[in-house]
């Protein structure tokens, strides 16, 4: 069964808030992210093996998305520096009843905005090849294909990304 649309203006005028990693609307939208890896690849990364922190400023940020007369938040991602100048974007995921709306766009956006102000230059990022929404947002906005950055990654499923970042 295809989950309800939202309104364009609801998903337009979503409110972004910054939440600890571990808050239960993150918790709940990046469980969801697993279950979708996990159905379109057979296997995926614990969300939930991340210490909260590791999304703590000032070295990282985790947001969600909520739209007014929606219950619960419909997007999320965040950041976390892997060295002065770079942050790596983990954890974008968009509630399906909200696709298509330029929901995770404006969550990547922000996310970009506020890794800049606390010095990064550069944003990695990875995604899976069958991801193509994905795949076409980043390629969209600027994130090219890189090397894997991540040990033990599969080339035939995983797709490194990244993009400089400007003040």
């Amino acid at each position: 069964m295809t989950p309800p649309r939202l309104a364009r203006a609801s998903a337009a005028a979503a409110a972004l808030s910054a939440v600890p990693y571990d808050h239960p609307d993150a918790r709940r939208l990046t469980s969801a992210l697993h279950a979708e890896q996990l159905s379109t690849y057979g296997f995926a990364d614990d969300p939930h093996a991340s210490q909260p922190e590791h999304f703590a400023p000032p070295n990282g940020l985790f947001l969600i998305a909520h739209a007014e007369g929606h219950d619960g938040a419909l997007g999320c991602g965040g950041w976390h520096l892997v060295d002065p100048d770079t942050v790596e974007i983990k954890r974008m995921y968009v509630d399906p009843a909200a696709r298509g709306l330029a929901l995770g766009s404006r969550i990547l956006r922000t996310l970009e905005r506020e890794a800049v102000e606390h010095g990064a230059r550069r944003a990695i990022l990875e995604t899976g090849n069958q991801n193509l929404a994905a795949l076409a947002l980043y390629r969209h906005l600027g994130y090219q294909a890189i090397p894997s950055y991540v040990p033990g990654r599969r080339p035939t499923v995983n797709r490194a990304m990244a993009r400089e970042l400007m003040a």
